[in-house]
Parts: structure tokens; sequence; C-alpha cells
């Protein structure tokens, strides 16, 4: 089976499924309707899933989800579906102990979608996607304290529940992280009324063949991420929890085109100090003279030069802190759950760096850059190359 079949084609940047290593298979009400409906939707059989890596942080995770309604914009890609919608996972440190169950990766049938889109000859059921296990508990009881805020976005046709991984991980070291879908723009997001809405767009844009399409969708995503941020901390916040939030340190990092709208972002709302490209093309450029000051970091495979230019056009228009960071071995998909996704339908693992690895050191990096830029905690992996990391190459201005 063709690796390239499971995922998108992004501009230049290869949208390539990274399989990876065979991971073991072991082991209060939701905030709100469309946490009913994702529970109720999705099916876990032990026998046949496997768990992501466990957080690698001190707190408990908790998550809980949100059904945004924007009723000022129609939905950009399919205006007669009226005002736009989003499906935001709210991540969070957690008391030990509160909250229910262990939340679902994704429902049924956005894993149904997931496959059918990009391997359409798949022998798995879907409940393999979706019963993979997760660590954050159902709507458990926020820890105390306020956090920073980072808000993910996934790449083109992959639902949010591909960046789980990096999310709990980052509730587990003190962020609240709002883990964003873009509806009509990935495989598929299930709605609280118990729809499934498809990408409608995938095929229009399956290669985001210019810089136009892609930054017509990188601009659309980072007016998603605004409405989100003005919802989680505005006057009346659309997140019981909304208290824990310290809206003045705010952070964006996005996989793929979710990297390029962390940089769109970043240019229309003042609100994101800091933000993270995974391996995405700028199909946003940074403005000329850069982004105020406000710092930025860009983590790519080894191969993204010169395959994609846009990454040296935008280093050099970087006006603050900056780093480029390499991983070798690693390809598109390494940066999210993906690899996982691959070796549990039976993908052959082909790629130098392993699924374990490619996410510790994803984890650890972006972990690193917030708790820098959103914290003010000195991070000397930053500065150069750690013998601790061999397979990551530090860029420095």
């Amino acid at each position: 089976m063709n690796r390239s079949r499971f995922l998108a084609v992004a501009a230049s940047a290869v949208l390539a499924l990274v399989p990876a290593l065979t991971l073991p298979a072991v082991a209060a009400r939701p905030a709100s309707a469309a946490s009913d409906l994702a529970d109720s939707a999705a099916s876990t059989n032990p026998a046949e899933s496997a768990r992501l890596p466990g957080p690698t942080g001190l707190h408990a995770v908790g998550r809980s989800t949100l059904h945004l309604v924007d009723h000022d914009r129609p939905d950009p890609w399919v205006p007669s579906a009226g005002a736009r919608q989003l499906m935001v996972s709210m991540y969070y440190p957690a008391r030990p102990g509160t909250g229910g169950a262990t939340a679902p990766y994704m429902t049924t049938e956005e894993a149904r979608l997931l496959l059918e889109l990009r391997v359409p000859d798949a022998t798995v059921p879907p409940e393999v996607i979706s019963g993979v296990r997760t660590w954050a508990h159902k709507d458990a009881r926020p820890a105390h304290g306020r956090f920073p805020l980072v808000v993910l976005s996934p790449g083109f046709t992959l639902p949010r529940a591909t960046l789980t991984g990096l999310a709990e991980d980052l509730a587990s070291r003190g962020y609240v992280v709002a883990l964003v879908d873009h509806p009509y723009e990935n495989a598929g997001t299930t709605l609280p009324d118990g729809r499934t809405l498809p990408c409608t767009i995938c095929d229009e844009f399956s290669s985001i063949g210019g810089s136009t399409d892609g930054s017509a969708v990188a601009t659309s995503r980072a007016e998603d991420v605004s409405f989100v941020l003005d919802r989680l901390t505005g006057r009346h916040p659309a997140w019981p929890h909304a208290r824990v939030i310290d809206a003045k340190r705010i952070g964006m990092a996005g996989h793929s085109i979710g990297g390029s709208a962390a940089a769109a972002t970043m240019a229309a709302d003042a609100r994101v100090r800091a933000g993270v490209n995974m391996d995405g093309t700028f199909f946003f450029p940074v403005p000329a003279g850069g982004l105020d000051g406000r710092p930025f970091l860009m983590i790519g495979a080894e191969n993204r030069p010169p395959l994609d230019t846009t990454w040296d056009e935008t280093w050099a228009e970087l006006d603050g802190w900056k780093r480029w960071l390499t991983f070798d071995g690693a390809d598109h998909g390494s940066f999210t759950d993906v690899p996982l996704l691959g070796e549990l339908i039976g993908i052959p693992d082909t790629v130098p760096l392993p699924y374990g690895r490619s996410l510790a050191l994803t984890r650890a990096y972006v972990a690193a850059f917030f708790d820098l830029h959103l914290k003010g905690v000195p991070q000397t992996v930053l500065d150069g190359p750690s013998p601790a990391n061999p397979e990551v190459t530090v860029r420095l201005p």
C-alpha cells in the first residue's frame, strides 16, 4: 500500500504518511452536547486499539468539547450551510482522580471518512482508528491556577484528533490547549446534532496547487482562530472553565497548512504572542518587516528545502526571536499521530525516525518554545545542538 494515499499533499510539501513502531495495546458529565455526541459515536475495542504515548508533564489531563458558531460569518466553503461552525477540543491541567472515562480519539464516522478519503481500499474497520486510546479524562475538574493558552490547528484533510498526542502533552505541562477542527477542510467533523460534515474542498485543493488557494485556507483558519479566542477570552466565554486561561499568554502551533495558519493568525491578531509551524508551506507569507518582533519556531523534516522555498523567504522576514529546527529522518507526518494510524492499518515502516521518537522530539521542542516565550523559563535546548537529541539540527539567526 502506498503511504501517500493516506494523506494529502500541500503544495511542495509532500503529505506522506509516516509509519510507526508497533505500539502495545494497553490500557462528570460532558461540557456540551458535542461531548455527548462524540462519546456515543466513538467505538473503543481494547482488543484492536493502541494507546497514545503517555503525557510527560506533572499534571493529569482533562478534556471537554465545544461547539462554536460564528453567526457573523458564513461558512467560507459552503455558504449554503449558514454560519461558520467549529468543533474545539479543550485540553487542560486537571485535578487527579476527577472526570469520567478517558476521552474518545475521534468518532467512528470521522474515522470512516478519513479512511475513505485517504485509504479507500483499507480493510480494517474504522473502529480501529476511532478506538485509539487516550489519556485525557472527560470533563475532569481543572487544576488550580491560571495557565497559558495554546491553539493547535491540524494539517489539510486531517481531523483535529491527529494532534492529540501533542495536545495531551502540552496540557500535562501546564497549558490549556484549544485543538480546533476546521469543517469542510478535513475528512470529517462530527457535530452535536449527529451530522458529520465531509470535506468539500479536498478534491479542489487536494494539492493546494498554488499560493492563492493555500493562502485562502490559511486566511480562513486565521479567522477561525480569532473567533475561538473571542469565545474563550471574552466577557461571556463559551468554555465553563475559561477562568483558568491567562489571556495575556497565548500561543499557536499548527501542522502543515495549520502551521501556515499560525503565521497568518499572528499577522492578523496581536493576541497571539508566539507561533510554531510544523512542516507546513508558508502559503500565507509573513508580512514584510515580520511579526512585530514576536517569536516564531519552524520545525521541519530534513527535505523541506529545496522543495519549499517559502521557508527561506519566511526565515529572512521574521524579525523576532526565531529558530529553524530540522528533524533528520522525519517526513511530513512525523509531527502528528498519523504514523500510529498508519501502523494500525498495516502500512509498513519505511521512515528512519520511528513514531515514538518523532513524537517525543515534537513534544519536547514545542513545549520548550512555549515555556520560554509564554512562561519565561530559559530553554538551552533551543540554543544549539543537544547531545541527547542528535536527530535535531538547530539553525540560529
